[in-house]
């Protein structure tokens, strides 16, 4: 991986320009605590599950001049997937043909990975730094999830340098639409088989 030499995992987003205003604001003392603590840099089990749940995410890129640029992906659960403790992969789907992202990481290998789960209220921030393959034909169909229609034209893979969690303030709570059909043909099923007992027990009773 490129780029400066951090004495915290955490100085990928706490730069000395952060610092200088947490320090005139009065929170730099509450996150130099959570320096010696440290934010976390490899895959542990409670981010691989959170991985394996989610099918949205945002990846942010900049220019060599700085330009961000924020680009949504989405799949079916788990299409992130965690090809070892430092490292994630996607299949990058044929798109609207801007490359954007592409352009970026050509000239600029930061990059951002920020998932939110609206239904638990959660969120999950990676820093780290990615790349495209282009030239690996079998690592980008193993990142393909089965049965997706989608034309995958190659793979992003992302090393993380640090990976922080959110507090759920603000978040608001929105479900999936499929979760959301899923619970109520569940209630719609269990009203069905109490309207079934009661009328079973209905005529019983007018024997």
């Amino acid at each position: 991986m490129t780029g400066a030499v951090h004495t915290f995992a955490s100085d990928v987003a706490f730069t000395p320009a952060v610092k200088s205003i947490q320090v005139r604001k009065g929170s730099r003392q509450a996150y130099a605590l959570a320096e010696q603590r440290g934010w976390r840099t490899e895959v542990d089990e409670n981010l691989a599950a959170f991985l394996a749940d989610a099918n949205s995410f945002y990846f942010a890129t900049a220019a060599a001049d700085g330009q961000p640029y924020i680009q949504h992906r989405g799949g079916p659960k788990g299409f992130l997937k965690v090809l070892d403790k430092q490292t994630l992969a996607f299949a990058d789907y044929a798109g609207n043909q801007q490359f954007i992202s592409q352009g970026n990481l050509s000239e600029n290998p930061k990059a951002y990975i920020f998932i939110m789960d609206y239904a638990h209220r959660r969120r999950v921030k990676i820093w780290g730094e990615a790349r495209v393959v282009e030239d690996d034909d079998a690592l980008t169909q193993s990142l393909m999830p089965k049965g997706y229609r989608a034309r995958p034209e190659q793979a992003i893979a992302f090393k993380i340098a640090a990976w922080d969690t959110n507090c759920p303030q603000h978040i608001p709570q929105k479900f999936d639409a499929a979760d959301v059909a899923a619970a109520l043909a569940a209630r719609d099923q269990r009203i069905a088989e109490l309207e079934a007992e009661v009328a079973a027990l209905k005529g019983e009773t007018a024997l």
